[in-house]
């Protein structure tokens, strides 16, 4: 089973959260001048999707409206009365206070939001971004998201029980290729003191573990444990400061390197998969000079874009359209200007991401940067999850990009199986 995690907490329908404020009847002429001012000295932070006007149509079509002056705050379980600084303001307008309940929170979606107008009026807005995968998956894509987590269990259990790690597994879900794996990398165990002692991660797309997929025999889903029996002290998202304890207390010779999480090192690997198959920045920049030396239609946009508005001075969209259409026919140097920035992916790009444990806040927002498309995770981080456990990154408003994120319902047996057939094959 695979279930969306949403951006934030879901509340009861029925039960919406409600903070307490102080409001009044207003006469409707004032209306403007009030609101104007009550934004001023009494803003409401924290509950901006609660409109400041309420407006009621009473019996025999007269309209009524109340605002909202300030929040209401509990002490010793009693109200405390309207604040100082609001009552100049309320005998200027002659306001009789009184106290309501207004929604705690932004609504989520359209059902909530008519929940929450019964008790004040708030604004909804839909997300702004698109996301597929949200609605559902056919058939043939959840068995697909089934695939790509059991080659990221079997990389997480290859090591053994005893060493279980995280694991992740970014794959291109339009090709349905597996584009870089890899596991936890927090320890070397070695006596090097620098990088060069890493094994270099793999250019080619793939672990041999992609290749041991078996269709046949999926993964079978059951009730997932809500608390997982083992520690697993292994995991590096799970344990984030495990290196620290086992360098103060093992006398082995290793190297640590703490941010050498599943996640990031996938995306380490994918960057050099597009190092190995794409031409590399210089390369790139090489191959411009050229175009721009050997003919003069390769200037910058800026340039392009002035020379069309002084000489062409179109004011029509449909000239417009025509006459970029006619540009990029007759203009063979913009195609292949096209064609070398779209060669190279734009770092993951529509790529999604497969991990055994729900990824720390380090590797949540490495995985914001890289643009993935979607996360899948099969087990919660109730110590440090950042998408759905401890945070919700992906409901963070302020970030430029936002992912999708799912959890794969999958039994802890999957890993004891898992681990067990390692085990007694070697592989």
């Amino acid at each position: 089973m695979i279930v969306h995690i949403p951006d934030e907490p879901p509340h009861d329908l029925h039960h919406q959260p409600t903070v307490s404020v102080f409001a009044s009847s207003i006469n409707p002429k004032h209306a403007n001048q009030i609101v104007r001012r009550l934004n001023q000295i009494a803003p409401l932070e924290g509950l901006r999707h609660v409109k400041r006007i309420r407006k009621k149509v009473l019996e025999g079509g007269q309209i009524e409206l109340s605002v909202v002056l300030c929040l209401a705050y509990e002490a010793d379980n009693q109200l405390d009365v309207v604040p100082p600084h609001l009552q100049e303001f309320i005998s200027s307008y002659q306001l009789g206070p009184f106290i309501t309940k207004v929604c705690k929170y932004e609504a989520t979606s359209k059902e909530e939001w008519q929940e929450q107008c019964k008790f004040w009026p708030t604004s909804y807005h839909p997300r702004t971004y698109n996301i597929d995968g949200i609605t559902g998956f056919s058939e043939e894509d959840s068995q697909s998201v089934l695939k790509f987590m059991q080659s990221a269990v079997e990389l997480a259990t290859s090591g053994g029980l005893v060493n279980v790690v995280n694991a992740a597994v970014i794959v291109d879900p339009s090709a349905k290729q597996i584009i870089s794996t890899a596991r936890d990398q927090v320890f070397a165990w070695n006596n090097c003191k620098d990088d060069s002692c890493y094994k270099k991660p793999d250019l080619l797309s793939s672990h041999p573990v992609a290749n041991s997929l078996d269709p046949q025999k999926p993964l079978h889903l059951r009730s997932s444990c809500n608390h997982l029996k083992q520690s697993y002290t292994g995991v590096a998202c799970l344990y984030p400061c495990q290196w620290a304890e086992q360098q103060s207390n093992s006398q082995i010779s290793y190297y640590c390197h703490p941010l050498r999480h599943a996640a990031i090192v996938a995306i380490e690997s994918s960057a050099a998969r597009d190092r190995r198959l794409f031409p590399n920045d210089e390369g790139s920049k090489e191959k411009y000079l050229e175009f721009d030396h050997e003919s003069p239609c390769m200037s910058s946009p800026s340039k392009r874009q002035k020379t069309v508005e002084d000489d062409g001075k179109l004011n029509a969209q449909s000239q417009t359209s025509n006459q970029v259409e006619d540009n990029d026919k007759l203009n063979p140097c913009r195609q292949t200007e096209s064609n070398l920035l779209s060669a190279r992916p734009y770092l993951c790009t529509g790529y999604d991401i497969y991990l055994v444990w729900e990824p720390c806040t380090m590797c949540a927002m490495a995985l914001v940067h890289q643009r993935i498309r979607r996360i899948f995770y099969a087990f919660p981080n109730p110590k440090t999850g950042a998408l759905g456990s401890v945070y919700r990154l992906q409901g963070e408003k302020s970030l430029n990009h936002h992912y999708a994120v799912f959890r794969v319902l999958l039994p802890e047996e999957a890993l004891h199986n898992r681990s067990a057939e390692t085990k007694e094959t070697g592989i």
